[in-house]
Parts: C-alpha cells; sequence; structure tokens
C-alpha cells in the first residue's frame, strides 16, 4: 500500500507540474473512473479515522478498486483511463480513410519490403516505432518518412513491464522516444501507442504533457504470434469500415510455412481488400485537425 502511496504522490507532482509548464491548454483532466478511485481512496481514509475496526472494508474497497484500475490497464482499447483513438473520429471529414498501422520496427529484414508493398499501391501507413531502433537504423526511418508515412511513438525500448512503470519511468521512456525520433527524422511523433498497448493511470498525464494522443487499434492480426496468413487477413478485413485502425507488425513478425514474414503476405491482399471497398489508407495524423 506505501507503494501505491508513494506512485499516487508521483502522478499529483507531475500533473502540477504539467500544469505549470502548458498552462490551462495543456492541463490534465482525469477520467471518471480516476475521479471515482479517488473517491474511493478518501472514503477508506475516512471510514478508517471514524471507525478503525472497519479496516477489512476499507482494505477490501481499496482492493476492488486497484482490481479495477489493473483490468483497465490491460484493456488495450479502453477508454477508462483516458482518451484512446480506437477508430478515426467521424469528425474529421474523412469519409473513407482507414488507417494502417505497423509495429515494433524499424526492421531492416521486413521494413523496406513492406514499403515497397505500399509504394505499389500508393498507399500510405503509419509506423509506430522503437526509439532505440530508430537510432539503430537512422537510413531506414528517413526512408519512411521520405515516401510520404509517418513515425510515431512506441516508446524508447519497448519494455515489456512498461505497463508497471510509474509516471517518472514512463514519461522518461516517451520523451526519449520523442527525442530520438525527431534527431533522426526531424519531426516529433503525435500519437503513442505503448508497448503490447498496456498501461496504467499514470500515462494520461504523460501524454497530455507532452502532447501526444495514444491510439490503440480497432482489430488486429496478432501476426507476431500467429503465422497463418490467411488467419491474420481474416481477423484484419473481415468487417472493414471506414474509419478503422488496424494493426500490423514489422518487427518481431511471425514466419508463416513459407518462412515469410506474415505482414509480407497479409499486407497486399488487405490493400486489395480496402480497394475493392472504395477505402483509402491514411496516416492518423490526416485525422488530426490542421494536418494536411
Amino acid at each position: 500500500m506505501a507503494h501505491v502511496d508513494q506512485a499516487v504522490g508521483e502522478l499529483s507532482g507531475l500533473a502540477f507540474q504539467m500544469n505549470e509548464e502548458s498552462g490551462a491548454a495543456g492541463r490534465w483532466t482525469p477520467s471518471p473512473l480516476l475521479l471515482a478511485s479517488g473517491a474511493v481512496h478518501l472514503g477508506a481514509a475516512a471510514a478508517l479515522l471514524a471507525r478503525p475496526r472497519a479496516w477489512p472494508w476499507a482494505l477490501g474497497a481499496l482492493l476492488a478498486n486497484h482490481v479495477a484500475l489493473a483490468a483497465a490497464g490491460l484493456w488495450p482499447r479502453s477508454q477508462l483511463l483516458g482518451p484512446n483513438w480506437t477508430r478515426l473520429p467521424a469528425q474529421t471529414g474523412i469519409t473513407a480513410g482507414v488507417a494502417i498501422t505497423i509495429d515494433d520496427g524499424p526492421e531492416p529484414a521486413v521494413t523496406p519490403q513492406v514499403l515497397a508493398r505500399l509504394e505499389e499501391y500508393h498507399a500510405c501507413a503509419t509506423f509506430f516505432c522503437v526509439g532505440e531502433r530508430v537510432l539503430r537504423h537512422p537510413d531506414l526511418a528517413q526512408e519512411i518518412v521520405r515516401r510520404g508515412h509517418a513515425i510515431e511513438n512506441h516508446s524508447q525500448r519497448h519494455r515489456h513491464n512498461f505497463s508497471l512503470l510509474g509516471p517518472r519511468g514512463m514519461s522518461a521512456e516517451i520523451s526519449r522516444a520523442q527525442d530520438s525520433i525527431f534527431r533522426v527524422t526531424g519531426s516529433r511523433p503525435r500519437f503513442f501507442r505503448a508497448p503490447a498497448g498496456l498501461r496504467n493511470p499514470f500515462l494520461d498525464p504523460v501524454l497530455v504533457r507532452l502532447k501526444l494522443h495514444l491510439a490503440s487499434w480497432t482489430r488486429r492480426g496478432f501476426d507476431t504470434v500467429n503465422g497463418d496468413p490467411d488467419a491474420v487477413f481474416r481477423r484484419l478485413a473481415g468487417a472493414l469500415q471506414a474509419g478503422d485502425i488496424l494493426l500490423l507488425h514489422d518487427g518481431h513478425a511471425a514466419r508463416s510455412r513459407s518462412g515469410k514474414p506474415v505482414i509480407l503476405e497479409v499486407l497486399p491482399r488487405l490493400l486489395d481488400a480496402l480497394n475493392s471497398k472504395g477505402l483509402t489508407p491514411v496516416t492518423l495524423r490526416a485525422a488530426l485537425p490542421g494536418e494536411p
């Protein structure tokens, strides 16, 4: 419980610092779940002060609250911890757009072939790149941008324990990736996607301070663990419609029976399916107000 109190204190300090740096326009607003969580903590403290023997009830309420927060963080498409793009916003005026997002690269053995397939279809994509991989393969990151695609933030190291970090740890991972990508491409990301989509309540205020939008997906193909291109394609294209955000991987890509990365077998079929439905691949940035 002391660890939780320390983390809550860090979050409060981070929010105050964010407000001081960013002013009203950048002020973080807690989600209803987080406001309710604060009320539960205050209520538990008040109950213990008034009736110390009620500690089992207070402890039970706190445990239930933290289970709810953990469940929200383990649900990548959840809006309970803060804003989260699971579809392209309808009010942007993009009436027939679908965002293909590609994670975990750049990967020299895969990304150039992905770029070639996208170019064949004159299609744009959003690459959620890992900061240290951008530094390791700067020419490839620059080529992604040169071809008209967008590079967004997928953390600096893609740590598997990212969702367990406190606000300072999350801020360091995301800020370092921002700097790495800017140093190589000259452009700062506008979106962030958490490793595996997992997060905790400390993420949202960090993103507000860094002026980043959280993006998950409408559907994913599980192409890092499933080597069957047909199954991956069905998951992505089974109910295609305007506004979808689709997830594939150039990094950590599973291999099909032929030994090819699954994305290379799925992507042309997916682009054909989009064309047949009159849908256009767009970047996430194209759905932001004021973006070209």
